[in-house]
């Protein structure tokens, strides 16, 4: 199936708690990852639009869940963007005050319809990976995990290093690269998936 095409595409807020965040009214789609996985990077690419959500050089950029309206020609979906953790420039208080944030929306946001999980390819799943997806697994909703940056391995070692993933975690699992471009058919896919079941 192809990427829908992208009628409007906007910023509709930020907060560290759901009494921040504007209400839900659209079926959502949670994006999650170790910081600098290249989260906003596949948002943009996602979306078609270069800044929609902000990049940065620096880990750690997101520090709060920030919700994008998404208008395609296949129905409207909000994406949140959540914090990456793992190493980010941030103190350390900082950091932890952003696992019950996440967890209080991963758990009580009811128009949550997914997960999208990413991690680089060239590292793998990581312990926090693991443990996002086990308490994910509670809510029994769908978890989708994208494997970043296959432009950056070798043609010879992608299919390895997907089938490796594959091993790792129970959940459907796409390549995905916001350079190329490739993955981005196949997640709009899973994303309008989730929205209809």
């Amino acid at each position: 199936m192809k990427a829908p095409k992208i009628k409007d595409a906007r910023y509709l807020g930020s907060g560290t708690t759901a009494a921040q965040l504007p209400g839900p009214a659209l079926p959502e789609i949670a994006f999650a990852g170790r910081s600098n996985v290249g989260k906003s990077s596949l948002l943009n690419a996602l979306v078609a639009r270069k800044g929609l959500a902000r990049t940065s050089k620096t880990p750690g950029h997101t520090d709060k869940i920030n919700l994008f309206e998404i208008v395609t020609e296949a129905g409207d979906v909000v994406f949140g963007d959540l914090p990456g953790y793992g190493f980010a420039a941030r103190s350390k208080t900082e950091i932890k005050s952003w696992g019950p944030m996440i967890e209080g929306y991963l758990m009580n946001r009811g128009s949550l319809r997914a997960l999208v999980l990413l991690v680089d390819l060239r590292r793998g799943v990581q312990d926090d990976d693991d443990d996002l997806a086990e308490f994910w697994a509670q809510t029994k909703k769908p978890l989708v995990l994208v494997a970043t940056k296959v432009d950056k391995v070798p043609k010879s070692q992608l299919k390895p290093a997907l089938d490796k993933l594959r091993s790792a975690v129970d959940a459907k699992i796409i390549g995905f690269s916001s350079e190329t471009g490739q993955g981005r058919d196949e997640l709009w896919s899973a994303i309008l998936g989730a929205i209809r079941a």
